[in-house]
């Protein structure tokens, strides 16, 4: 039960990270690039996106 909820909060979360990186003013390559990293890394990937280059961008 424990893992079904991990699970559906972290497909969330990466769905809520790709839109915040779609809405970004960057180029292509580098949103297609963080993408990547989010949806490849699971929470990893989330958590540096959110923490090292959520700000940066």
């Amino acid at each position: 039960m424990i893992a079904k909820i991990l699970y559906i909060l972290g497909v969330l979360a990466a769905i809520w990270c790709v839109l915040d990186i779609l809405k970004k003013n960057c180029g292509l390559i580098e949103k297609i690039l963080l993408c990547v990293l989010v949806l490849a890394c699971s929470w990893i990937g989330i958590a540096i996106y959110y923490f090292l280059i959520r700000n940066r961008i």
